[in-house]
């Protein structure tokens, strides 16, 4: 990465308000570069797509410089065809973020006052309802993008620090500013690129991150309650399958499982079979625990890599100039080409759903073990310890928790295979990229209601038991979480702990006490 690369973490932190996007004086310099060229072009009268011609199959229809705002203008227009429900606020935040980044690095030529107010837009919190279907990807995200640009006009409508909608005109007034005049290639640098899918992504990317953590721990405090052999979190283990992923969690496990009474611990020297009566000696423990103990770091390994697998696409992304056509100053050369394909989006947000919803299954197999009296090893049935049957405790969370990972497989069909030709032909492949960050999105809000129905059971679960025996990192997880709802002695509904608790395990803020404990782990030899 360059000097004005931003990392997914900044990015999340600007999508939230909690910091303010500035540029470098290079970013700045590149800009108006940038615009400067292509103005000297224009004024050349040089054939630029969507600059002096007209767009997608209407490119062989040359257009007059002086009619330049009008062409922006209707661009933004018949693009402004998106529908359903608006994306999130974060979610739009993100995407902007993402826009500015892409047009500062100096090759899109939009005009540096169109990039100042939109950073102005974020430190007031302008944000535009944006309906969230009506992309295929293709040329980027034209349709969201589009509603952006026609907010920055004055139409359409805004939020302004996150209270209800009005008139874009209105904030506009309200903050002194004078509506944007999109001319040159203001419209078109702003729609044709990928930073709708790009912003959705970098949120996803930091949300899977911590919800992978997030399910090591669980994974702990899980294998302690059913007194777990340690044995399956040696670092030997990983090393001899050495997938990035899968020695990371071998690594967290065995280093949080360190200061645990409650793990069967590892000792390095085999016990020895006694002697051998005539008769077949049956019933014994089992000395290997069962796959939601036993293979957790496999199972979390692969979600682990895929998850930086992932991150690391929307990390190059966001390195990148995703719009058409491309301007080389430095060359005197402008470039018609493809770079707002969102193909390599569309694929990692896919390939992110499909480990997010392998997550939620665990979790609520998890669940569904701990839960079960047949196999909890002494628990009372559904974690309800005060007259049971009377009282259901956790019966119906466990259900809630199946029900949303069969919503999730429901899901799971990738978007980026679901290419339909549009445009006239023009477009005649299309990634869909938008799709799949949307319901990556999803799935992650469903996952981490699932990851906090299983915390609840976990910490109850844990009380019933001698905490004290229990390693620091599952201690700790017990605190925060009865910091927030109290234990479940007798029925209640429980809808809104698992809302509430499901949104403090999403937010970076409030769960960063629980990220330190693995980000802070040792790295201890076997």
């Amino acid at each position: 990465m360059n000097d004005d690369s931003r990392t997914l973490e900044e990015i999340e932190n600007i999508a939230l308000g909690r910091q303010m996007l500035v540029l470098s004086q290079e970013e700045k310099r590149a800009s108006a570069q940038a615009h400067a060229f292509l103005c000297d072009a224009i004024n050349q009268r040089r054939r630029i797509y969507g600059v002096t011609t007209g767009y997608g199959p209407l490119a062989t229809t040359d257009v007059d410089p002086k009619q330049s705002a009008l062409l922006q203008q209707n661009l933004v227009y018949h693009l402004c065809s998106g529908v359903g429900e608006p994306l999130a606020h974060t979610q739009v935040r993100a995407m902007m973020v993402a826009r500015v980044a892409s047009l500062v690095r100096g090759h899109s030529g939009a005009n540096p006052l169109l990039i100042e107010r939109l950073l102005a837009w974020l430190e007031a919190d302008v944000v535009p309802e944006v309906p969230s279907r009506g992309t295929v990807g293709a040329s980027g995200d034209l349709t969201p993008l589009a509603h952006l640009a026609r907010a920055l006009s004055g139409e359409g409508r805004v939020s302004l620090r996150g209270g209800r909608w009005i008139d874009s005109a209105e904030a506009h007034r309200q903050l002194g500013w004078e509506p944007l005049v999109l001319q040159g290639k203001d419209a078109i640098a702003l729609v044709n690129g990928t930073s709708t899918t790009a912003g959705i992504a970098a949120l996803n990317a930091t949300a899977a991150q911590r919800a992978v953590k997030l399910s090591a721990l669980l994974v702990l405090l899980y294998s302690e309650l059913l007194g777990g052999h340690r044995e399956a979190f040696h670092p030997l283990i990983g090393k001899l399958r050495p997938h990035p992923g899968q020695r990371q969690l071998h690594q967290w496990l065995w280093s949080l499982s360190a200061t645990s009474d409650a793990l069967i611990p590892w000792r390095p020297v085999s016990e020895q079979l006694p002697e051998m009566p005539s008769d077949i000696t049956q019933h014994r423990p089992l000395p290997q625990d069962a796959y939601t103990l036993r293979c957790a770091p496999q199972a979390l390994g692969a979600v682990w890599d895929v998850v930086e697998q992932h991150a690391q696409t929307v990390r190059i992304e966001l390195e990148a100039v995703t719009d058409n056509p491309l301007l080389f100053a430095d060359d005197d050369l402008i470039l018609h080409g493809g770079n707002f394909f969102g193909q390599h989006l569309a694929f990692a947000s896919d390939h992110l759903n499909n480990a997010l919803i392998q997550m939620a299954l665990y979790s609520e197999r998890r669940i569904a073990r701990i839960t079960d009296p047949l196999k909890n090893k002494g628990l009372p049935a559904f974690m309800q310890p005060l007259d049971t049957g009377l009282h259901s405790g956790f019966m119906g969370a466990q259900v809630s928790a199946t029900a949303l990972v069969a919503e999730l497989r429901s899901h799971a069909m990738p978007a980026s295979i679901q290419s339909i030709p549009t445009n006239a032909d023009n477009q005649d492949i299309v990634p869909l990229g938008t799709i799949a960050a949307r319901r990556a999105s999803t799935s992650l809000e469903q996952l981490y209601q699932i990851l906090a129905i299983e915390a609840l059971v976990l910490v109850q679960g844990a009380e019933l038991k001698n905490t004290h025996a229990l390693s620091h990192a599952s201690q700790t997880l017990c605190h925060w979480v009865r910091e927030t709802v109290r234990p479940l002695e007798q029925d209640r509904p429980l809808s809104e702990d698992i809302t509430q608790l499901s949104q403090l395990l999403a937010d970076p803020d409030h769960v960063a006490p629980l990220m330190v404990l693995l980000d802070t782990a040792p790295q201890e030899s076997a």
